[in-house]
């Protein structure tokens, strides 16, 4: 799989669906991918420097429990799209399954290393989500929603 951010692709659950970044133009999907839209307007140092600033302001929320973040993985939206509970007991999804953000999952500070408490971050050049949820992304819940 040919990409353009330099991301093992060989991983993936989802590569016998994607023709790879280079060879869509940074739409694997059918959706942009927020790391190739940098680096097809200046390289990797633009989406390097980009990540860097978006790493420095994640980390500038103070959100009680989350470690601090230190690295931005590429992720597709068909592994990290939760279900959230709304007030009214509707559940509603975020994001789109077929874009790739940037992203990572942490474990909660106060969870005393058992690993049943998780926070996840999803990112773009529009939005931060953080998300606590527990063990497999049971009962997320939004922490914090954040336009940019």
């Amino acid at each position: 799989m040919d990409n353009l951010c330099g991301a093992d692709c060989s991983h993936c659950g989802f590569k016998d669906r994607c023709a790879g970044c280079r060879n869509t133009c940074g739409n694997p999907f059918g959706c942009g991918c927020l790391a190739a839209e940098y680096i097809n307007i200046g390289g990797m140092k633009n989406f390097n420097e980009f990540k860097k600033k978006l790493i420095d302001e994640i980390n500038m929320l103070h959100i009680e429990g989350l470690p601090e973040v230190k690295e931005l993985f590429t992720l597709s939206g068909f592994y990290v799209n939760l279900s959230y509970p709304l007030p009214n007991g509707n559940k509603v999804k975020f994001i789109n399954d077929n874009r790739i953000y940037l992203g990572c999952q942490l474990e909660n500070e106060f969870d005393d290393g058992k690993g049943e408490s998780c926070f996840g971050i999803i990112a773009d050049k529009n939005f931060i989500l953080v998300a606590e949820y527990g063990i497999n992304g049971t009962n997320p819940e939004i922490v914090l929603f954040k336009r940019r």
